[in-house]
């Protein structure tokens, strides 16, 4: 049930921030359930694989940005 706080979030939004949030949650539901019945684990141990998976892609992505950006210094 929708309190009234949340209310305001997804007027702001629109039907469009509705149904992109619901994509969103079906896909990581897909990927959760396709780990869970690949490795056969549980949903709790699959949802924390897939956390990590991307906390590792977001970690790599970082150390990247991080190693091609110039520094601050060099321009002056």
């Amino acid at each position: 049930m929708l309190n009234l706080t949340t209310l305001p979030l997804l007027a702001g939004r629109g039907i469009g921030g509705i149904v992109s949030w619901f994509i969103r949650v079906v896909i990581y539901d897909i990927c959760v359930t396709t780990i869970q019945e690949v490795f056969g684990v549980g949903r709790f141990t699959a949802l924390m694989i897939f956390l990590g998976i991307l906390f590792g892609i977001s970690f790599v992505s970082y150390m990247l940005r991080r190693r091609m950006s110039r520094p601050v210094d060099s321009d002056l």
